[in-house]
């Protein structure tokens, strides 16, 4: 219901009306004050580079910070995530991430960032608090934070938007009625945009999330999704259909899929009854970090990776070089 209504299919939007025009005008005045200094921002010693989005739900983000982080690290950069650490609960903050710990106190995103990448990463409801503990404990280059556009508490050096190329803005009305965090205007204010899929607009750099190779959760092993059989799909991501979707388009014989929440916990008895013995559960990487201790030997999952058009890439990551470059320049 809540994408028909934020897509625009729905009159119901009418009804939340109100209560987006408050979340908007608190939103405005918010920003106003950070702008006007009324409100401090924290300013930290090497460069931050945000990667976030303007409305609620799953746009591709987390793809594009391990894109990021990766291509800067195959340069030399010595790179460091910060992260919100939604879904997750820890009895303390700032939060590092080491292979003690879970997602069940760290939350899913940063989990699979530090797995991928194996650079540093912390978590922390206060950002600023997260970067403080990463550079006393590493020397870094710059920090990359996954998600936090809207946390204007932080400075920033460098903005990132990632965009659903298929669903856009829907209605382009702020939460709850649409699923606009800002107003779409504050594209013209950041530094690069990337949209997922569909056709840019623009000067949108055109991205799409790739991978053909599944992992058994178990065992390891690795083999061409397309040969996996009796495939049951499931995914607690922003955007479910979107995963359901690439599927088919790669050819898989899918004979259900179960959409969850974004960052559901789960445990085994929960997703052993979505299965036969004699079927594949094929999930998302996303999901895989969060039952990877449970996990059973049907249970498969399918990692992605951003690909970015190749101009695009390369003006994204040569102004933020020039950008930490120029701040070791300032430092000496």
């Amino acid at each position: 219901m809540i994408e028909r209504i934020w897509s625009g299919k729905s009159w119901l939007y009418i009804l939340l009306l109100p209560l987006s025009i408050l979340y908007g005008l608190i939103t405005a005045v918010r920003h106003l004050g950070y702008k006007t200094g009324l409100f401090r921002s924290w300013q930290a010693p090497i460069p931050v580079v945000i990667v976030g989005n303007l409305t609620a739900g799953g746009n591709g983000k987390t793809p594009v910070v391990i894109w990021l982080v990766e291509s800067l690290t195959k340069e030399g950069y010595r790179v460091g995530v910060v992260s919100r650490g939604y879904g997750g609960k820890s009895e303390h903050y700032p939060l590092l991430l080491d292979d003690q710990t879970t997602t069940a106190s760290a939350g899913d995103e940063p989990m699979l960032i530090w797995h991928r990448t194996k650079s540093p990463v912390a978590v922390a409801p206060k950002r600023s608090d997260a970067i403080k503990a990463l550079l006393a404990n590493n020397s870094l280059d710059v920090i990359i934070t996954d998600d936090g556009l809207q946390h204007y508490a932080l400075k920033r050096d460098y903005e990132i938007v990632v965009i659903d190329g298929q669903r856009r803005f829907g209605n382009g009305w702020w939460l709850p009625a649409g699923p606009m965090r800002e107003r779409a205007g504050r594209l013209k204010s950041v530094n690069a945009q990337i949209v997922n899929g569909g056709s840019p607009k623009g000067n949108e750099v055109l991205m799409s999330l790739e991978g053909d190779i599944a992992v058994n959760l178990v065992s390891g092993k690795r083999c061409p999704v397309n040969q996996l059989q009796s495939v049951i799909a499931m995914a607690g991501i922003g955007h479910p259909p979107r995963f359901f979707n690439s599927l088919q388009s790669k050819g898989l014989n899918v004979i259900k899929t179960y959409a969850f929440s974004d960052h559901q916990p789960y445990d085994q008895q929960q997703l052993a009854s979505l299965t036969n013995p004699n079927e594949c559960l094929l999930m998302t990487e996303k999901d895989a970090v969060k039952c990877q201790s449970f996990a059973q030997a049907n249970w498969w999952y399918l990692p992605v990776q951003a690909q970015l058009d190749e101009i695009g890439a390369k003006t994204i990551l040569s102004e933020i070089k020039n950008i930490i470059s120029n701040d070791k320049k300032t430092c000496l």
